[in-house]
């Protein structure tokens, strides 16, 4: 199931910095969308990211999830939603090294006992990267190491992705896989969906662009 997602008037700043990072911004996104964030790099894509999924809190303003208003100064509230509703890339996969591929897929799952090993490997083999279940993360590419991050966000089926850079480390044969894969899965999951890129070809598949200007 999708959810909306409605900003309002976000302004997020850092004291090392002599402007906001986002300046009374604002979106909506209705729910089932697919939606590309553009910009420079260094207008906030990530950090709005971040505000979204409640890994960074705010300043003023109001972002609302579906029916949930986040609260900055709850972090456990914002935990508990994100592992609930959120599925969410990094630009550096943060793969835990003791786990195998298929681990680092399934520990979601884990979290909350809904154990689908069947459901990881067909995300594995939907990424390219059936052949790497059994591998741990040192002896992956930078590229692989994405691709299974990806496919850890996507494990336990979630109504919202926030997808920074999905295909940033990856040759473009390879990005084109990942762009089919989160167009498929889109599709047949129906989650509200923002992606950070720089690929023209990724933001093209998205039913709008929202552009972030520094």
């Amino acid at each position: 199931m999708s959810i909306s997602v409605e900003v309002r008037q976000l302004y997020k700043s850092y004291l090392e910095s002599e402007n906001p990072i986002l300046n009374n911004f604002s979106m909506i996104l209705p729910p089932g969308s697919m939606n590309a964030l553009v910009g420079p790099s260094g207008s906030g894509k990530t950090t709005l990211l971040n505000c979204l999924s409640g890994l960074d809190g705010f300043q003023s303003g109001t972002i609302i999830l579906g029916s949930h208003v986040m609260n900055p100064e709850d972090h456990r509230a914002s935990s508990l939603f994100r592992r609930q509703h959120i599925g969410l890339t990094f630009q550096d996969p943060r793969l835990l090294p003791e786990f195998t591929v298929l681990e680092n897929v399934l520990i979601p799952m884990r979290l909350d006992g809904s154990w689908d090993e069947a459901w990881g490997k067909s995300l594995l083999d939907d990424v390219g990267c059936s052949d790497l279940k059994d591998r741990f993360p040192h002896q992956l590419s930078g590229g692989q190491a994405a691709r299974i991050g990806l496919a850890r966000a996507m494990v336990r089926k979630p109504s919202l992705w926030l997808l920074d850079e999905p295909t940033g480390n990856l040759d473009p044969v390879t990005a084109d896989t990942i762009k089919t894969f989160i167009q498929k899965l889109h599709r047949t999951l129906k989650p509200t969906t923002l992606i950070v890129t720089h690929n023209s070809t990724l933001a093209d598949i998205c039913e709008r662009q929202i552009s972030l200007a520094c």
